[in-house]
């Protein structure tokens, strides 16, 4: 018999409602010895609860025989009254009922274990929690629903079949039907290959989109990379000073443009320097800068703004030229940090660029997380490896396409789930 788990599934601060959640054997007794009787399946009840004839709190019941509940297990949820002497009550009578604190994600994790979620899903429901922009959420909703495990599900049922076929290639290699067999396997092989290079060649859009595009402020000292940040965050994130070498390290900021969040890094200035912390801020700028996109801040009121910078410095996806207040011809785009001129223009051209980068062309789920980009690179080398098999060795082909199917199971948790549980839950809330 499976323990019997209970958490708070709401916040976990002061509220006017929390709801306590509890799955297991002991469930269904654990509203019995606090309420009387178990409520009808799936219908809200208003009870009294009280443990050793002690009051805890007046409360709606939900009551969840398994395995028609989320977890497959008898579920009973309580809402209760916020406060911090409510929930603690309750949680002392449940503990002294036997049930014990859930631990991160087990939930969750019961439910893939009892067939109630595949990986992918349960992983939407972390996505769903953590989704700060209507881009993630949508992203978020599609895999719950099934859009990622549809596809390597039916990538995992094409291999399947692929398989067979080598395997009739195996047994009938004598009467002439074992050649049509390889080829045939080894095309399925060869479109499942190409369809896995389109969704995997997506330069990290879905994992983007999920955890946030990244944007580097890149440009000399002094010329308003901090005064930037600030604007764009809508508050004072970064400390502003005439004095060149200000910005030592990268300070972030979170900001939801047009639907889609962009964590703006602001960097240590651009220049040659023998000091060794400014230095330091300058290299760290510079590695941050590879990756996600950049905007190159200049002061366009200079005669030489690209003065000092770096060689090495990458091309950028955006350059801007500040200080437009004082007078200048620039091409591209002006702002000035001191008025606000073109400071909408410029919130314009970072939603096209952030849509350009995030956006689907083809409408197909994008990949979502390195744990599944891992798993479809191993199947890809599998099938490559497969593909160069001789037509007199289908053996060999079709330990290939095993290995490639066992790898884009696991994404799923078709195979070896057990090795994969504690990695996918780890970052899960306590309740889910």
């Amino acid at each position: 018999m499976s323990s019997s788990i209970f958490a708070l599934a709401s916040h976990a601060g002061r509220a006017g409602v929390a709801v306590v959640r509890a799955s297991g054997p002991l469930a269904g007794p654990g509203i019995q010895a606090l309420a009387g009787p178990l409520p009808a399946p799936r219908q809200a009840a208003l009870r009294q609860l009280a443990y050793r004839g002690i009051p805890i709190d007046r409360a709606l019941l939900l009551w969840f025989p398994g395995p028609e509940s989320f977890t497959g297990e008898d579920v009973a949820e309580f809402h209760i009254h916020g406060g911090l002497a409510v929930r603690e009550a309750l949680f002392s009578a449940l503990f002294d009922l036997g049930l014990r604190p859930a631990e991160r994600g087990e939930f969750s994790r019961r439910a893939v274990e009892n067939g109630k979620l595949d990986l992918t899903r349960a992983e939407a429901i972390a996505d769903l929690v953590d989704a700060e922009t209507p881009a993630q959420l949508h992203q978020a909703l599609r895999q719950h629903d099934g859009a990622l495990a549809e596809l390597y599900d039916g990538w995992r049922a094409a291999l399947i079949s692929a398989l067979g076929r080598a395997e009739a290639a195996i047994d009938f290699s004598d009467d002439g039907v074992g050649e049509e067999e390889f080829a045939a396997s080894q095309a399925v092989a060869k479109n499942i290959i190409e369809q896995i290079q389109v969704h995997i060649d997506d330069s990290g859009r879905g994992e983007n989109l999920r955890e946030g595009l990244r944007l580097t402020i890149l440009g000399p000292p002094n010329a308003g990379k901090s005064s930037l940040i600030n604007v764009l965050a809508r508050r004072d994130v970064a400390i502003v000073s005439d004095r060149p070498g200000t910005t030592r390290d990268v300070v972030e900021a979170r900001l939801d443009i047009a639907g889609y969040l962009l964590q703006v890094a602001d960097t240590a200035g651009m220049r040659q320097t023998d000091e060794p912390i400014e230095a330091e801020g300058v290299r760290r700028a510079l590695a941050h800068a590879k990756s996600g996109m950049t905007l190159l801040l200049l002061d366009g009121s200079l005669q030489n703004p690209r003065a000092g910078l770096p060689p090495d410095l990458p091309e950028p996806d955006l350059t801007v030229w500040n200080k437009s207040d004082l007078g200048f011809a620039r091409q591209g785009l002006s702002i000035s940090l001191k008025t606000g001129e073109g400071i909408p223009e410029l919130l314009e051209m970072l939603q096209k660029k952030v849509q350009q980068k995030l956006d689907s062309k083809d409408g197909a789920p994008p990949l979502t997380r390195p744990r599944h980009r891992h798993a479809l690179q191993q199947a890809l080398a599998h099938l490559q490896h497969g593909l160069a098999a001789p037509k007199d060795h289908p053996e060999l082909l079709a330990e290939d396409l095993r290995l490639a199917m066992r790898a884009i199971g696991r994404i799923t948790g078709r195979v070896d789930v057990e090795e994969l549980l504690d990695f996918v839950f780890r970052d899960f809330c306590i309740g889910k």
